[in-house]
Protein backbone atom coordinates (compact mmCIF):
# COMPACT_ATOMS: atom_id res chain seq x y z
CA UNK A 1 0.00 0.00 0.00
CA UNK A 2 1.45 3.71 -0.86
CA UNK A 3 0.70 6.69 1.23
CA UNK A 4 2.39 9.78 2.97
CA UNK A 5 -0.35 10.54 5.14
CA UNK A 6 1.43 10.37 8.57
CA UNK A 7 -0.12 7.21 10.12
CA UNK A 8 -1.54 4.66 7.84
CA UNK A 9 -3.10 1.81 9.02
CA UNK A 10 -3.20 -1.65 6.26
CA UNK A 11 -5.47 -4.27 7.13
CA UNK A 12 -5.49 -8.17 6.39
CA UNK A 13 -7.93 -10.14 8.14
CA UNK A 14 -6.33 -10.44 11.54
CA UNK A 15 -2.84 -9.04 10.00
CA UNK A 16 -1.66 -4.86 11.00
CA UNK A 17 0.43 -3.18 9.13
CA UNK A 18 1.02 0.34 11.26
CA UNK A 19 3.77 3.22 10.51
CA UNK A 20 3.38 6.74 11.57
CA UNK A 21 6.18 9.02 10.24
CA UNK A 22 7.12 12.27 11.26
CA UNK A 23 6.02 15.82 9.78
CA UNK A 24 4.16 13.77 7.11
CA UNK A 25 1.52 15.37 5.41
CA UNK A 26 -1.33 14.28 2.87
CA UNK A 27 -0.89 13.24 -0.97
CA UNK A 28 -3.68 14.60 -2.90
CA UNK A 29 -4.53 11.88 -5.53
CA UNK A 30 -7.39 11.45 -7.89
CA UNK A 31 -8.15 8.60 -10.55
CA UNK A 32 -9.90 10.07 -13.58
CA UNK A 33 -12.17 7.37 -15.21
CA UNK A 34 -11.81 3.88 -15.72
CA UNK A 35 -11.30 2.19 -19.18
CA UNK A 36 -10.17 -0.82 -20.91
CA UNK A 37 -7.14 1.29 -21.48
CA UNK A 38 -6.76 2.06 -17.70
CA UNK A 39 -6.39 5.27 -16.30
CA UNK A 40 -5.12 8.81 -15.06
CA UNK A 41 -4.47 9.78 -11.81
CA UNK A 42 -3.73 13.53 -11.38
CA UNK A 43 -1.46 14.32 -8.21
CA UNK A 44 -0.64 18.43 -7.28
CA UNK A 45 2.68 18.24 -9.01
CA UNK A 46 2.18 15.29 -11.04
CA UNK A 47 0.73 13.01 -13.39
CA UNK A 48 0.19 9.73 -13.27
CA UNK A 49 -1.03 6.86 -15.91
CA UNK A 50 -1.67 3.08 -15.94
CA UNK A 51 -1.49 1.18 -19.35
CA UNK A 52 -2.79 -2.07 -19.55
CA UNK A 53 -1.72 -4.83 -18.17
CA UNK A 54 1.53 -3.96 -16.54
CA UNK A 55 2.99 -0.56 -17.14
CA UNK A 56 2.67 2.27 -14.89
CA UNK A 57 4.90 5.95 -16.01
CA UNK A 58 4.10 9.30 -14.62
CA UNK A 59 6.38 12.51 -14.09
CA UNK A 60 6.42 15.01 -10.88
CA UNK A 61 7.32 18.76 -11.38
CA UNK A 62 9.63 20.57 -8.55
CA UNK A 63 8.91 24.23 -8.93
CA UNK A 64 7.93 26.54 -11.87
CA UNK A 65 4.91 26.07 -13.35
CA UNK A 66 4.26 22.79 -15.21
CA UNK A 67 1.62 24.16 -17.40
CA UNK A 68 4.62 26.26 -19.40
CA UNK A 69 6.29 23.69 -21.24
CA UNK A 70 8.49 26.24 -23.02
CA UNK A 71 9.72 27.18 -19.85
CA UNK A 72 8.38 31.42 -20.49
CA UNK A 73 5.72 33.25 -19.03
CA UNK A 74 3.81 35.96 -20.97
CA UNK A 75 5.00 39.19 -19.99
CA UNK A 76 7.82 37.91 -17.77
CA UNK A 77 11.57 37.62 -18.45
CA UNK A 78 12.35 33.90 -19.46
CA UNK A 79 12.60 31.68 -16.40
CA UNK A 80 14.54 27.98 -16.09
CA UNK A 81 12.44 25.19 -17.20
CA UNK A 82 10.58 23.46 -14.14
CA UNK A 83 12.59 20.39 -13.18
CA UNK A 84 10.80 17.54 -13.47
CA UNK A 85 11.71 13.52 -13.08
CA UNK A 86 9.78 10.46 -14.62
CA UNK A 87 9.21 7.38 -13.53
CA UNK A 88 8.41 4.43 -16.02
CA UNK A 89 7.09 0.80 -13.98
CA UNK A 90 7.09 -2.17 -16.30
CA UNK A 91 6.49 -5.17 -13.56
CA UNK A 92 5.59 -8.11 -15.59
CA UNK A 93 4.32 -11.44 -14.02
CA UNK A 94 5.83 -14.43 -14.91
CA UNK A 95 4.39 -17.17 -12.90
CA UNK A 96 1.92 -17.40 -9.62
CA UNK A 97 3.68 -15.29 -6.74
CA UNK A 98 6.63 -13.92 -9.35
CA UNK A 99 7.01 -11.25 -11.33
CA UNK A 100 9.78 -9.40 -13.40
CA UNK A 101 10.55 -5.55 -12.69
CA UNK A 102 12.36 -3.49 -14.78
CA UNK A 103 11.83 0.53 -14.11
CA UNK A 104 13.63 3.75 -15.11
CA UNK A 105 14.08 7.27 -13.74
CA UNK A 106 15.53 10.19 -15.90
CA UNK A 107 15.49 13.62 -14.93
CA UNK A 108 16.20 16.71 -16.06
CA UNK A 109 18.19 18.15 -13.31
CA UNK A 110 21.14 17.40 -11.39
CA UNK A 111 22.29 15.55 -14.61
CA UNK A 112 26.02 15.86 -13.88
CA UNK A 113 25.98 13.43 -10.58
CA UNK A 114 25.17 10.37 -13.19
CA UNK A 115 28.39 11.41 -14.52
CA UNK A 116 30.18 10.62 -11.35
CA UNK A 117 28.22 8.58 -8.85
CA UNK A 118 28.05 4.53 -10.69
CA UNK A 119 24.84 3.08 -10.72
CA UNK A 120 24.94 0.71 -8.67
CA UNK A 121 25.31 3.17 -5.69
CA UNK A 122 21.89 4.23 -6.81
CA UNK A 123 20.60 0.69 -6.68
CA UNK A 124 22.00 0.09 -3.40
CA UNK A 125 19.78 2.27 -2.01
CA UNK A 126 17.03 1.62 -4.44
CA UNK A 127 16.50 -1.84 -3.26
CA UNK A 128 15.91 -1.32 0.18
CA UNK A 129 12.21 0.48 -1.36
CA UNK A 130 11.99 -2.90 -3.45
CA UNK A 131 12.76 -5.31 -0.46
CA UNK A 132 10.00 -3.55 1.66
CA UNK A 133 7.49 -3.67 -0.62
CA UNK A 134 8.59 -7.24 -2.19
CA UNK A 135 7.83 -8.52 1.82
CA UNK A 136 4.64 -6.57 2.31
CA UNK A 137 2.88 -7.61 -0.72
CA UNK A 138 4.07 -11.23 -0.94
CA UNK A 139 1.84 -11.52 2.58
CA UNK A 140 -0.54 -9.35 0.74
CA UNK A 141 -1.12 -11.51 -1.86
CA UNK A 142 -1.48 -14.53 -0.14
CA UNK A 143 -4.05 -12.93 1.79
CA UNK A 144 -6.10 -12.07 -0.77
CA UNK A 145 -5.90 -14.72 -2.47
CA UNK A 146 -7.04 -17.34 0.52
CA UNK A 147 -9.90 -14.69 0.51
CA UNK A 148 -11.84 -13.87 -2.61
CA UNK A 149 -9.85 -11.42 -5.13
CA UNK A 150 -13.25 -9.57 -5.85
CA UNK A 151 -13.86 -8.61 -2.34
CA UNK A 152 -10.24 -6.92 -1.66
CA UNK A 153 -11.45 -4.10 -0.04
CA UNK A 154 -12.75 -6.39 2.57
CA UNK A 155 -9.37 -7.28 3.14
CA UNK A 156 -7.26 -4.60 2.21
CA UNK A 157 -7.87 -1.18 4.53
CA UNK A 158 -6.80 1.93 2.11
CA UNK A 159 -8.41 5.31 3.20
CA UNK A 160 -6.22 7.79 2.11
CA UNK A 161 -5.66 9.56 -1.29
CA UNK A 162 -2.42 8.79 -1.59
CA UNK A 163 -3.87 5.45 -2.22
CA UNK A 164 -5.48 6.25 -5.48
CA UNK A 165 -3.39 4.67 -7.84
CA UNK A 166 -3.49 0.61 -5.68
CA UNK A 167 -7.83 1.02 -5.30
CA UNK A 168 -7.61 2.70 -9.59
CA UNK A 169 -5.96 -0.95 -10.43
CA UNK A 170 -8.18 -3.11 -8.24
CA UNK A 171 -10.65 -1.72 -9.96
CA UNK A 172 -9.70 -1.90 -12.94
CA UNK A 173 -8.43 -5.52 -12.61
CA UNK A 174 -11.76 -6.99 -11.14
CA UNK A 175 -13.75 -4.69 -13.76
CA UNK A 176 -11.60 -6.63 -17.07
CA UNK A 177 -9.90 -9.38 -15.35
CA UNK A 178 -12.27 -10.46 -12.93
CA UNK A 179 -10.21 -9.36 -10.50
CA UNK A 180 -7.25 -11.65 -10.86
CA UNK A 181 -4.56 -12.80 -13.48
CA UNK A 182 -5.67 -14.98 -16.64
CA UNK A 183 -2.65 -17.73 -16.69
CA UNK A 184 -4.82 -19.72 -19.10
CA UNK A 185 -3.72 -23.43 -19.05
CA UNK A 186 -0.15 -22.90 -18.08
CA UNK A 187 -0.47 -22.48 -14.43
CA UNK A 188 -3.33 -22.78 -11.82
CA UNK A 189 -4.46 -20.47 -9.27
CA UNK A 190 -2.40 -21.70 -6.37
CA UNK A 191 0.48 -19.70 -5.27
CA UNK A 192 3.99 -21.36 -4.25
CA UNK A 193 4.92 -22.16 -0.80
CA UNK A 194 6.65 -19.17 0.69
CA UNK A 195 10.43 -19.47 0.53
CA UNK A 196 12.82 -18.96 2.68
CA UNK A 197 13.57 -15.08 3.86
CA UNK A 198 17.12 -15.61 2.61
CA UNK A 199 15.56 -16.45 -0.94
CA UNK A 200 12.40 -14.28 -1.04
CA UNK A 201 14.78 -11.44 -0.25
CA UNK A 202 17.78 -12.99 -2.60
CA UNK A 203 19.80 -9.89 -3.46
CA UNK A 204 22.02 -11.85 -6.22
CA UNK A 205 20.26 -14.13 -8.25
CA UNK A 206 16.82 -11.39 -8.40
CA UNK A 207 19.16 -8.60 -9.61
CA UNK A 208 23.35 -8.41 -9.10
CA UNK A 209 23.78 -11.16 -12.12
CA UNK A 210 21.40 -9.34 -14.70
CA UNK A 211 22.88 -5.97 -13.43
CA UNK A 212 25.82 -4.56 -15.27
CA UNK A 213 27.09 -2.36 -13.11
CA UNK A 214 26.15 -4.16 -9.58
CA UNK A 215 28.00 -7.22 -10.99
CA UNK A 216 31.07 -5.79 -12.11
CA UNK A 217 30.80 -3.61 -8.60
CA UNK A 218 30.59 -7.03 -6.80
CA UNK A 219 33.34 -8.67 -8.63
CA UNK A 220 35.97 -5.51 -8.02
CA UNK A 221 34.88 -5.43 -4.36
CA UNK A 222 35.45 -9.22 -3.86
CA UNK A 223 38.71 -8.70 -5.61
CA UNK A 224 39.64 -5.58 -3.59
CA UNK A 225 38.37 -7.77 -0.03
CA UNK A 226 41.03 -10.50 -1.25
CA UNK A 227 43.63 -8.54 -2.08
CA UNK A 228 43.18 -6.38 1.12
CA UNK A 229 43.44 -10.04 3.23
CA UNK A 230 46.43 -11.03 1.19
CA UNK A 231 48.22 -7.63 2.14
CA UNK A 232 47.70 -8.19 5.66
CA UNK A 233 48.98 -11.27 5.57
CA UNK A 234 51.88 -10.33 3.85
CA UNK A 235 52.57 -7.95 5.97
CA UNK A 236 52.58 -9.57 9.47
CA UNK A 237 54.48 -12.13 7.73
CA UNK A 238 56.96 -9.64 6.64
CA UNK A 239 57.43 -8.51 10.09
CA UNK A 240 57.64 -11.47 11.64
CA UNK A 241 59.95 -13.46 9.21
CA UNK A 242 62.17 -9.90 9.69
CA UNK A 243 64.84 -10.08 11.86
CA UNK A 244 65.37 -7.45 14.54
CA UNK A 245 67.31 -4.07 13.24
CA UNK A 246 66.81 -5.13 9.59
CA UNK A 247 63.81 -2.59 9.64
CA UNK A 248 63.33 0.33 11.37
CA UNK A 249 60.96 0.56 14.19
CA UNK A 250 58.77 2.89 12.53
CA UNK A 251 58.84 0.57 9.63
CA UNK A 252 58.06 -2.53 11.40
CA UNK A 253 54.77 -0.56 13.49
CA UNK A 254 53.61 0.97 10.00
CA UNK A 255 53.47 -2.56 8.77
CA UNK A 256 51.82 -3.59 11.84
CA UNK A 257 49.35 -1.04 11.69
CA UNK A 258 48.42 -1.27 7.90
CA UNK A 259 47.84 -4.92 8.44
CA UNK A 260 45.93 -4.43 11.13
CA UNK A 261 43.71 -2.07 9.08
CA UNK A 262 43.22 -3.87 5.90
CA UNK A 263 42.16 -6.79 7.78
CA UNK A 264 39.42 -4.51 9.36
CA UNK A 265 38.48 -2.76 6.02
CA UNK A 266 38.38 -6.20 4.24
CA UNK A 267 36.14 -7.97 7.38
CA UNK A 268 34.15 -4.46 6.86
CA UNK A 269 33.77 -4.93 3.17
CA UNK A 270 32.86 -8.43 3.39
CA UNK A 271 30.16 -7.31 5.43
CA UNK A 272 29.16 -4.55 3.01
CA UNK A 273 29.27 -6.64 0.00
CA UNK A 274 27.06 -9.72 1.62
CA UNK A 275 24.66 -6.57 2.72
CA UNK A 276 24.03 -5.38 -0.33
CA UNK A 277 24.83 -7.63 -3.09
CA UNK A 278 23.82 -10.95 -1.91
CA UNK A 279 20.85 -10.36 0.92
CA UNK A 280 19.74 -7.66 3.25
CA UNK A 281 17.35 -8.94 5.74
CA UNK A 282 15.30 -5.72 5.52
CA UNK A 283 14.66 -4.60 9.34
CA UNK A 284 10.92 -3.03 8.12
CA UNK A 285 9.44 0.02 9.18
CA UNK A 286 5.88 -1.99 9.94
CA UNK A 287 4.88 -3.50 12.91
CA UNK A 288 3.63 -7.05 11.96
CA UNK A 289 0.83 -8.94 14.59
Amino acid sequence: MSSDNCQTNTRFNSFTVKRDREGGRPLEMNVTKIDKNGYTAQQQNGKWNFLPPCVLYGSITFGGNPNESDGTAKGKLAQKPPRQALLIFICMPVSPGNSRLIFASPRNFAVWMDRIIPRWVYHINQNLIIDSDLYLLHVEEKKVLEADPNDWQKICFVPTKSDALVVGFRKWIKKYSNGQLNWGNNFDRSLPPSPPREQLLDRYWSHVVNCSSCNAAYKSLNALQVALQVFSVASVAIVAATKQGLISVVARNTLVVAAVLCFVGSKWLSHFIYKNFRYHDYNHAFVFH
